[in-house]
Parts: C-alpha cells; sequence; structure tokens
C-alpha cells in the first residue's frame, strides 16, 4: 500500500510540534523532520487554519499543539472509558494466576499495551503500558490479527516487515496465515518464546458490542517446559469472553 507523503509529514510535524509545549518554530520542523521549507509551511499552515496548531507571533513564529488536536485526543480517550470497567477484572486475573495480564489494542502493524496487571511477585517485563510490538510475533497481536477482517489482515500484512527476534519467530506471511488459522481453531494464541527466549505468553481476543474485535488479553510469565500451555490458553480465552460480554458483546 502507497502511503501518501504529505500525509505522513503532516504527521510527523504534528508529533514534533506535541512534544515541545514552549513551541517549535518552522526552521527547526525543517531540519529536524528533513522537509523542505516550502512543504513544510504549507502544512502548518493549514494546520494552523484548522485549529490543529496554534501560531505563537514572535520574533520567530513557533507552532505549538492546538486545541482541535487536544479535542481529538479526548474523544480518543473518551472512548477507552471501558478501560475502567475491566481494569478491575485484570487485576483479579492477575493474581488468580499469578502472572502479568496485559490488554492491547492495534495500532497498524503493531500492538499498543494499554493496561498491565501484575500478581504480587511479578517478573520483570520489558513490556511498558504505551510502548509498542510487533503483531506477529506476540500473542496479543496475534489474537487481534486472526478475528479481524479479512480486508483489514491483507493490509496489515502487507505492511509487515518481518525481523527474527529469536529463532522461534515466525519469518513469512505464509507462516503467519497458518499461525492465524490456527489461533482461530483454538480460540488464543501464542508467543511461543518469538518475542524474547525466556518468555512465553499467551492471548485471547476481546470483542465490543458491535461484535468486532476491540483488542485482546495476554498473560505473560518465563517459559516453563512443564507449564500447561493449552490450559492457560483456554483459560485465558475464557477471561478474554468474560470481558467480552462485560462490554456488551453477545455471544450467538
Amino acid at each position: 500500500m502507497k502511503l501518501n507523503r504529505t500525509t505522513q509529514r503532516t504527521v510527523e510535524i504534528l508529533k514534533l510540534v506535541s512534544k515541545n509545549p514552549e513551541g517549535t518554530t518552522l526552521d527547526e520542523i525543517c531540519e529536524k523532520l528533513l522537509l523542505p521549507k516550502t512543504s513544510a509551511y504549507d502544512i502548518v499552515t493549514t494546520l494552523a487554519e484548522m485549529g490543529m496548531v496554534n501560531v505563537d507571533k514572535g520574533v520567530r513564529q513557533r507552532y505549538t499543539i492546538g486545541l482541535t488536536a487536544y479535542r481529538i485526543g479526548v474523544n480518543y480517550t473518551n472512548n477507552l472509558d471501558f478501560i475502567s470497567k475491566i481494569e478491575p477484572e485484570l487485576r483479579s486475573f492477575a493474581k488468580k494466576l499469578g502472572k502479568t495480564v496485559f490488554f492491547g489494542v492495534r495500532s497498524d502493524h503493531e500492538v499498543v499495551y494499554i493496561c498491565k496487571s501484575e500478581p504480587e511477585n511479578p517478573i520483570i517485563t520489558t513490556a511498558t503500558v504505551g510502548s509498542k510490538n510487533p503483531i506477529y510475533c506476540t500473542s496479543l497481536g496475534k489474537a487481534i490479527l486472526a478475528y479481524s477482517d479479512e480486508e483489514t489482515r491483507r493490509q496489515v500484512g502487507g505492511r509487515i516487515r518481518f525481523r527474527k527476534k529469536t529463532e522461534n519467530t515466525i519469518a513469512d506471511k505464509e507462516s503467519l496465515e497458518a499461525e492465524l488459522d490456527k489461533v482461530r481453531r483454538q480460540g488464543y494464541a501464542l508467543d511461543a518464546r518469538e518475542l524474547e527466549d525466556h518468555m512465553e505468553c499467551v492471548g485471547a481476543p476481546v470483542f465490543g458490542a458491535d461484535g468486532n474485535v476491540l483488542g485482546a488479553i495476554s498473560a505473560s510469565s518465563l517459559y516453563k517446559p512443564t507449564e500447561d500451555y493449552e490450559l492457560l490458553g483456554e483459560m485465558v480465552a475464557e477471561k478474554a469472553m468474560e470481558l467480552s460480554k462485560l462490554l456488551g458483546y453477545l455471544d450467538f
């Protein structure tokens, strides 16, 4: 899928401006993003007209994030109100399993960790709230992708650049498709030490009231050859369905 260059530049400018509450000059935008001055000027002028950025006039104009962008962010946060419903469930589940439990959503061809609940004596995990990992080698990502519609799977698949994280990492599109078929058959996904050699994670999809996959939950712990990952998968899938119903999903 070919991406629109102007749109990419616009997003990059908004990200850069949002990181500096004191404002960013046009020269700084051009220097940091390697943009031609005329192109950058056209974009920020349009963003200012639409309220996405503010223009602080002075010796040198500085751009700060605008009210429209803020409102969009607030709307996004409001859409995540369901988090308050599932967080207590995730904390209870983490305590029951004695494992770290995550809730994540898809962001293009990656997974973003939205919630993290830990047991009393948690192991150290590299994933933190707000961080991202590839969709193809995480149990969260595979659970979400397996239950996404065919068009979404096709588009996301076209964006993935497979890289081996460990010796177990899925390395091509065909292997991923076969893995997603398996996920749909069993109802849960495994990250069989594909992201980190010492970690094994089990994930299952969470559905919204509209019936579409909303995200996924996972249980993560150190890999143990004696662990019954099939049983753990069934437990995670059962909890994911409980959360789905809590959010209004009707399982016919």
